[in-house]
Parts: C-alpha cells; structure tokens; sequence
C-alpha cells in the first residue's frame, strides 16, 4: 500500500457559536468577521511545516487540493502550496487533488503550472483533475452546473494532448479555441504525470477512469462503511469494462487518531474531530446541489457526495466523540487498532492508494506531529506489504535521478 498525508488546512478559530450565526462555513460567511490576519500568517506556515514533516517521516505522498470562498479549506490555489513544497522536499510525491480544471479559462494555464511544478520537483507530480465542489463551481466562480460536466472533459482533453503533442497544434473545443497550443516547459514526467480524479460519488465518473486509466479516489469525510457502495459501483465498472482489479487504480481517504490507547486518542482528537464536524462541515443545503450538478445516473443509482451528505447532516450540532468513533468517520485508538482497520478498509474496498487526514479541525500542531510520527513509524511498516503482488501503474515512474535542490544560503548570498 501507499500512504499519502493529505491536508484541508481549515480554519482553526470560527467561534463556538458559528452553526448558530451563520448559515454555512462556505461561499459566503463574512471573511471580514471572521478571518484574522495574523492568524492566517501563522496558519498557513503551521500548515507547510506540517506537510513538510510528513515527508520528511517517509509518507509516500503529500496531498493538496483546491476550494474558495469557505473556511472548511483555505486552498484556493493547491499549485501555490505545491511550488513551495517542491522546493522543500525530496523524496515525497506531491499529490494535486487537485485542479478544478473547467474553472480556469483557458485550461491550458493548468498544464503550464503543473509542467512547472513538475520541473521544480525533478517529476515528483501526480495530476489530480476533479469536478468541483458545487459550492466552489456554481455559487462562489459562477460556473453553469448543466455544463460543468462537458467543459470538465474538454478540459482534461486539453490539458492531455498539451502535455504530450510534439508539435504546437490548433484546438477547436466547443468551450475553448486556441490557435496556438506549445506549453513551455515540458514535464519530466513522459508522455505525462498519472492522473488522479477525486470524486464523491458519480457513475460517469467510474467510466471516465477506467477508459482513460485515471486513478478513482473517493473523498469521504464517513468511514469505509460508507465508501463501500461507492466502491461497489466501482469495481462494477471495472469488470465491466474488462479491466484489472488492480487495488492502486483506486484511492480512499480516511480521518486517523494514533495514541498508545483509546483513553488517549479521545483526549488528543475528540476536541479538533468535533470541530470539525460541528463546524467545518456546517453546510447549507441551498448551495449543495444546484439543479443539473448531479447526472441522472447518478441519481437513480442514489449515490450522493460527501458535502452533499454532510449538508443534510443537522444532527452534527449534537455528535460526540463515541458516536465518531462506533460509525467510522475517525479510526483512533492504538497503532494496532489503527491498523487492523486500514485491513479491513483495503480487504472490503480494495484500496491500494490510502490518504490520511492527521491534522483535521483546530487540532493543534503538536498534536498533528505527533499523530504523524506515531502513524509512520507504527502503522504504516504493517501495511507496507498488502497488494505488493500488484504493479502500481498510477505512481510517477519517471523522476529525474539526481534533481536539481535548493542551494543553501550564504551570508553573501542572503546579503
């Protein structure tokens, strides 16, 4: 298996009476209110470190994705993250989850910043394309949801033949034209770096995959008990497209609280999981799905998102810790209990690709540290092992041998 440290880098202060004051932590609670600056300075630093730290502990991945106008995650641009984190790291791939590429117009600018992070990083990029949030879409970049879907291909379409045509070439899409298509620089990558889509639940998407050998990653804030009819619909798509069940064409990602015992884990997590819960995801049904989002297909299959779900989630304002914890949203407790539950994660979904969220809420960076280190050093050596009779083809296999790094500063260099 491979494990990747995935961060929504939330903000840490909304007041205890947010649920009661505003209507949602998305699209338009008043920054003005509720944003301190200096505190996004030190937040947004925090954060780095501990992305950092988690590459510097033997994470396979490091993962950031992209959101606007909400206090849930402050990632309006994943790329910003990702050219610092290029800088700082070695050895860690850096997971885009990613670009919601029918928002930028033209696509093309998508290439053009991942090719470059790919040439900083020595070919340490993983592409992640996905749909969008409605709430970051429709209501905050006033994308059309009934079209959303087409220029979401289209862009992908774009992005793939920029990456990988030898000569500049014409493109003529119903949403984008372009005389003249020649992105410098090139990836390292060849012919391009995997691509991953982050979905939350559309059967178009599971074909979309498997036909263009695009890993499927389910971002799911409920447990594996929930992911797995989504993987069952999945795989479904697989057998019937006459594809392997190659347990790495597939990603989950799961909330985690390592500690030495029960007692522990409630006293280090409960209080950021609540936060989240209660707050981050305190979403108003009006923005959650816009008429058109959702396929029909999707809805007679009565798949719903994740955000979606959440919106219709009142009873968040009364969950505890011991309810988190007997439905799945946080697997906690010992690195043993830890791990016997990514078992049964991977033997009921087949997962081969496993997100982590370590820092969730206000948890603080001493604790996301610490939860860290105890799940690189003691969980992940008993899991390192499962699917290793399968070859992962959706991994960049192509990184520079000896990469280009930072030079140290010097007092003549810094002066």
């Amino acid at each position: 298996m491979k494990f990747h440290w995935f961060h929504l880098m939330p903000y840490p202060d909304l007041p205890e009476d947010f649920r009661e004051r505003y209507r949602g932590v998305w699209v338009d609670p008043p920054a003005s209110e509720l944003f301190d600056r200096k505190r996004g300075n030190e937040m947004y630093n925090e954060y780095l470190d501990e992305l950092e730290y988690a590459a510097e502990v033997g994470f396979d991945g490091i993962c950031v994705n992209e959101h606007h106008q909400n206090a849930y995650g402050l990632m309006p641009s994943p790329n910003i993250m990702a050219g610092s984190l290029a800088r700082r790291t070695r050895n860690a791939k850096i997971v885009l989850m990613g670009n919601s590429v029918a928002l930028y117009n033209p696509p093309i600018r998508v290439a053009e910043e991942m090719a470059m992070l790919d040439s900083i990083s020595g070919g340490r990029i993983v592409a992640g394309f996905p749909v969008g949030t409605p709430m970051d879409s429709t209501y905050c970049y006033g994308m059309n949801p009934a079209t959303l879907r087409e220029r979401y291909r289209e862009a992908i379409d774009l992005i793939l033949k920029a990456w990988t045509s030898e000569q500049p070439f014409a493109y003529n899409g119903k949403y984008t034209q372009l005389r003249y298509v020649n992105i410098w620089p090139r990836t390292v990558q060849e012919p391009h770096p995997p691509v991953w889509v982050p979905g939350a639940g559309s059967v178009e998407t599971w074909d979309m995959c498997v036909e263009n050998n695009f890993l499927y990653a389910y971002l799911s804030y409920f447990g594996f008990e929930r992911g797995r009819k989504n993987f069952d619909g999945y795989w479904e798509t697989v057998d019937k497209h006459g594809a392997e069940r190659n347990p790495y064409r597939a990603g989950f990602l799961q909330f985690i609280g390592v500690a030495e015992n029960d007692a522990e884990a409630k006293e280090l997590y409960a209080e950021p999981a609540l936060y989240f819960y209660n707050r981050c995801l305190h979403m108003y049904p009006g923005f959650a799905t816009p008429p058109g989002y959702a396929t029909i297909p999707t809805i007679r299959r009565g798949l719903q998102s994740t955000l979606a779900h959440a919106a219709a989630q009142r009873e968040f304002a009364n969950l505890t810790w011991e309810d988190i914890i007997e439905r799945g949203y946080v697997v906690a407790g010992s690195p043993d209990k830890v791990a016997q539950k990514i078992n049964e994660m991977a033997d009921v979904m087949n997962v081969g690709h496993l997100m982590v969220l370590m820092h969730y809420g206000n948890m603080s960076k001493e604790t996301v540290m610490y939860n860290t280190r105890r799940f690189a050093e003691d969980v992940i050596p008993q899991l390192r092992d499962r699917f290793s009779e399968y070859e992962d083809h959706w991994w960049p296999s192509t990184t520079l041998e000896d990469p280009a790094h930072p030079a140290p500063l010097t007092p003549s260099a810094a002066a």
